[in-house]
């Protein structure tokens, strides 16, 4: 479609954001076309209230499918163009969830011979994960690359060299994200050339001057690819009074509906609008989306199939009572953009000026709605997630449906969220039925790669397997033969190595992590031996504190009991978790008599939690009593690693019933619902590492090592008997129980009544962290005084901020620090008490901030 045809389907006499202009002073700033492809609207963000709408991206605007499709296209052309069409051959198009997916599907059509892959939010049992990322301004699950060829990333499937990457986002705002994404992947796969593509290119001066440092940084090409460039201007104060605005219309708008509900209580119901299934016949092996990789070859087989499944469409919607509809809308679902969109583009072709077709997803963003046609966001629709989110269930939202005056409405799903939710009285399908006369569903069949599915035909759905358990699942670990704890303490549910060679310098270990050549998992750091000096103390900060973790560890006790009780069953993420799971079961035996069972289990992040443990767990106890501990929070990688592998082993065949919630002794990070304080504060535990957690290692996953029906594997360090001091840890806490006791009570009380929701206010500061100090990697942030701790006996530390004033919590951090050479940078406004910063360009002997070698003590 041409340019001047799709600023026609975009200008309207009034812009769509003069609402929000006129009461905030936000302006957009740049070439002429930047008003039609944009309009504002706000939303509750504690970053940045205000959201650019694109009327293109077919997303929260509905809009000409041939419109949508078009715009795509057409920077697919422009980045061939750019590359030529032989090095176009050779082009990989990655598309950014959920926003973007559909937007780089169609780049890559006008790409022609590239094949495509988006990131998603889903995890799908059996699909190994090629990579992931973290987006910069969103608290919603970790982007995941789950590509069925592991080669198309390196060279898009053709076992050629490394390939051009095209990554493609609907704005360009900073540049976060995608700089993130290069950065991650380049040290996988290094290339030549990238080129990133956007609708909009909205940086500001110094987030353009970035990109020409970055590419040197990498040594190589970054190529920019936009339809339009601007500016927003903000006037000081704007988060504020933006923040202020949304409160003041939702309390307006919850006011209306009230009223007319209490209005609408002497009126009849109306009748909602039917909804009818239609049967597409989707071609087979054709996958619905890009989530696992989407071909040329896939692309021919819809293209040829589209002409077919749209007039079925066309004649579903023929044969509905009335007259036939002049005003049909084509609703996509999240992540299920393409395939929505083509069907829309088809059914344009197909009913030609008989009516009028228009396309939008639904979308997981909670927006403000104003009925304003200065206002980019003017209904919303709100029902229930219905594909059984990795993150849990949540509201879901379509805009600009209600009201819009559809006279039917296709709705396409693929068969994952096609749920007794989706159907419910509150669902979406029912949702859209009262807003038009006609509902049609269209279920796609969601693509199984055939590396998840050994039986059934690719492209189809298929259940999962009945797994073929062992017969003889492996028994735990207990002390004295594993770890220095008493038996009845814990049960490791991990296999010893004691015996294998596993630790690493070290700047070794880093090196290869950060390279992207090994795993933090399949090595061990070598085993810090204190100081006469730390060890004293070690000792002092325990005494000190003693009192302190005995509330915490009594008030996170009480609040388990009280919530998941009357014999909840333990089980502590090893090994951080673990003093604490045992200091949670002597408190219910010293203070109400229960002997709960308990046990450690691993989980590494980017690689999930020991599968074979859950079963095991599952075999001798009721999953919905297994409530899982940990130490402390960060940022909170592991209570997101944690639901995400819960999510995925039972979606695997895995027994059902395990709560993801973690419970912790502290959470700085306001990452969890079960805590005993969100303080910051030290704890001893976090000083030593096997020493004071019964001389265990950190727990190893390699594949050489770990088969697929053996716990995750761990060491013993008997050897570091004389140096142990996890007993003396649990006793000087646990004799101050009877102390706290009148404290725990009240403080479990008091939280019991509150509102414990999490708040991730942690990893807005870990974002800004990242980028003040030109980090650009979340994972390279650990905040906290475990973490800091953490960073400077495994890692390798390039600086220690510690919060001015924070005093003696700190005194072991300052030492550990001199003894390694690194800096500590007083700092204010920092809500943890100390955040330590791994070296973020580390090469061998870099420790220092200058990135050189030192002598440490």
């Amino acid at each position: 479609m041409s340019e001047r045809a799709t600023r026609e389907e975009t200008v309207d006499v009034v812009w769509s954001g003069s609402w929000v202009a006129e009461r905030l002073g936000v302006a957009l700033e740049g070439d002429g076309e930047l008003q039609e492809l944009l309009g504002l609207a706000l939303r509750r963000n504690p970053k940045r209230a205000h959201l650019l709408v694109s009327n293109v991206l077919g997303k929260h605007v509905p809009q000409r499918p041939s419109v949508v499709h078009g715009a795509g296209f057409e920077l697919g052309e422009r980045v061939r163009a750019l590359l030529g069409a032989q090095e176009a051959r050779r082009a990989v198009v990655l598309g950014y969830a959920e926003t973007a997916t559909g937007l780089g599907h169609a780049v890559a059509d006008g790409l022609r011979d590239a094949p495509y892959l988006h990131s998603t939010r889903r995890p799908v049992a059996g699909v190994e994960q090629a990579g992931g990322f973290e987006e910069s301004h969103s608290h919603a699950t970790s982007h995941l690359l789950l590509p069925e060829d592991r080669d198309l990333l390196a060279s898009g499937g053709t076992g050629a060299d490394a390939s051009v990457l095209v990554l493609v986002d609907d704005e360009f705002s900073t540049g976060n994200t995608v700089l993130n994404t290069i950065r991650a992947l380049h040290a996988l796969h290094p290339r030549e050339r990238y080129v990133i593509v956007a609708l909009v290119d909205m940086r500001s001066a110094g987030d353009r001057d970035r990109l020409t440092v970055f590419a040197a940084e990498i040594g190589a090409r970054v190529d920019l690819v936009t339809r339009s460039t601007g500016t927003v201007a903000l006037p000081d104060g704007v988060l504020e009074r933006g923040q202020a605005l949304v409160a003041a219309q939702e309390a307006e708008q919850a006011g209306r509906a009230e009223k007319a509900e209490e209005a609408a209580g002497a009126v009849e119901d109306v009748d909602s609008a039917p909804v009818t299934r239609v049967h597409l016949d989707w071609p087979a092996g054709v996958p619905d989306g890009g989530r696992h990789g989407f071909t040329p070859a896939h692309r021919a087989a819809l293209e040829a199939a589209l002409p077919a499944m749209a007039d079925r469409i066309a004649a579903e919607l023929g044969d509905a009572a009335g007259p036939a509809p002049r005003h049909v809308l084509v609703l996509g679902f999240e992540e299920l953009m393409y395939a929505p969109l083509r069907l829309g583009t088809a059914l344009e072709a197909a009913l030609g000026a008989d009516a009028e077709v228009r396309y939008s997803t639904t979308t997981r963003s909670p927006v403000l709605a104003v009925d304003d046609p200065g206002y980019a966001i003017r209904t919303r629709l709100v029902f229930p997630a219905h594909d059984d989110p990795a993150d849990g269930p949540g509201d879901r939202y379509a805009y600009n449906v209600a009201g819009a005056g559809f006279d039917a409405v296709v709705a396409v799903v693929d068969s994952t969220a096609d749920t007794p939710e989706l159907h419910a009285p509150d669902g979406l399908l029912a949702r859209l039925a009262e807003h038009t006369g006609h509902v049609l569903l269209a279920v796609l069949p969601s693509y199984v790669p055939a590396t998840a599915a050994p039986t059934g035909v690719p492209g189809t759905p298929t259940p999962a397997p009945e797994r073929q358990e062992p017969a003889v699942l492996p028994e735990p670990l207990r002390g004295p033969d594993f770890s220095s704890y008493a038996p009845q303490d814990v049960g490791w549910l991990l296999q010893d190595l004691s015996d294998t060679e596993l630790e690493a310098p070290t700047e070794e270990r880093e090196e290869a992590i950060q390279s992207g050549g090994a795993h933090y998992a399949e090595s061990l750091p070598v085993e810090y031996q204190p100081s006469a000096e730390y060890q004293a103390l070690f000792t002092a900060a325990l005494e000190a504190s003693a009192a302190r973790i005995a509330r915490a560890v009594g008030t996170v006790t009480e609040t388990v009991l009280a919530e998941r009780g009357p014999r909840p069953v333990l089980v502590s993420l090893a090994r951080a978790g673990t003093p604490v799971g045992v200091l949670m079961r002597r408190w219910a035996q010293h203070r109400h008599g229960l002997d709960l069972p308990h046990y450690a289990i691993s989980i590494v992040r980017g690689r999930g939690i020991d599968a074979t443990a859950l079963r095991w767990l599952a075999a001798h106890h009721d999953p919905a009593d297994v409530v899982f501990v940990d130490g402390w929070t960060g940022k909170g990688a592991i209570t997101r690693e944690l639901a995400a592998a819960i999510t995925e082993f039972e979606a695997s065949g895995g027994p059902a019933g395990f709560d993801p919630e973690i419970s912790v002794l502290a959470d700085p990070g306001g990452c969890v619902r079960t805590y005993g304080t969100r303080e910051d504060f030290l704890i001893p535990s976090a000083c030593l590492n096997s020493t004071v957690s019964g001389l265990i290692s950190r727990t190893v996953l390699r594949a050489d090592l770990v088969g697929p029906d053996d716990f995750h594997g761990g060491k013993f360090y008997r050897e570091l008997a004389d140096s142990d001091v996890s007993g003396l840890f649990l006793d000087t806490i646990a004799a101050r129980f009877d102390e706290v006791a009148g404290q725990v009570e009240a403080a479990a009380k008091e939280l019991l009544a509150a509102d414990r929701a999490p708040t991730w206010e942690g990893w807005a500061a870990v974002e800004r962290i990242s980028e003040e100090y030109g980090i650009h990697d979340v994972n390279l942030v650990k905040p906290g005084v475990g973490e800091t701790t953490r960073v400077l006996l495994r890692r390798v530390p390039w600086k220690i901020l510690a919060k001015r004033g924070a005093g003696a919590d700190l005194e072991h951090i300052r030492l550990l620090a001199e003894q390694r050479g690194v800096p500590v940078e007083e700092v204010d406004d920092l809500p943890y008490s100390c955040v330590g910063l791994i070296h973020p360009r580390f090469t061998r002997g870099a420790t220092g901030a200058d990135g050189k070698a030192v002598q440490g003590a």
